[in-house]
């Protein structure tokens, strides 16, 4: 089977933001693999033994997505960005009525790039960079979006750029300042 193509994903998701149900249910077949590999790398930074499974993650956010009215999607790249935002924003929950911030959760170091780890001894947790991200926001609310969509979303940066309306380069340079904003913030 063929990988449907991203102008057929991009007109089921315009048609389903116009109301078309039909569209949403042709649509969930094709994105789920994409969904779940999302889960997946969420998921990969939680601790061992999490309670959430990728499969409830991505069930949880397909939910929270089909309640969403009358979205004006404009591509199959601003779906999976709304979809990481999503995913982000359950484990968050997951994270916060768990109380894993107190007790420190058996957290794993969060990895911005290969290259850089963010946070010296004490790595912090999802709910630590959900914090500083909102901080970030407060500064520089387009640092902040990009950053969603590069690590939480797994974006290229071109995609990236696609979404924010800016060129790779200028995308590149902000993911570079935004890592070193957020590695400063979570340092502290």
């Amino acid at each position: 089977m063929t990988p449907p193509s991203r102008d057929h994903v991009t007109r089921l998701l315009q048609r389903w933001g116009e109301g078309e149900q039909e569209a949403m249910e042709a649509l969930m077949p094709l994105v789920y693999g994409e969904l779940r590999r999302l889960a997946r790398r969420y998921l990969s930074r939680e601790r061992p033994g999490h309670t959430l499974e990728s499969a409830a993650l991505v069930h949880e956010a397909y939910v929270k997505l089909i309640d969403q009215h009358r979205v004006q999607w404009r591509n199959r790249t601003h779906f999976y960005a709304i979809a990481a935002q999503t995913m982000r924003r359950i484990l968050v929950d997951h994270a916060r009525s768990h109380g894993y911030q107190k007790r420190g959760g058996g957290v794993r170091p969060v990895v911005l790039d290969e290259e850089l780890k963010i946070g010296g001894e004490q790595p912090p947790d999802l709910v630590a960079l959900d914090d500083a991200m909102k901080s970030l926001a407060e500064v520089d609310p387009e640092k902040s979006r990009l950053v969603e969509l590069r690590f939480f979303g797994g974006l290229s940066h071109d995609e990236v750029a696609e979404v924010l309306g800016v060129s790779t380069s200028t995308a590149e340079r902000q993911w570079r300042l935004a890592r070193a904003w957020l590695y400063r913030a979570l340092k502290a």
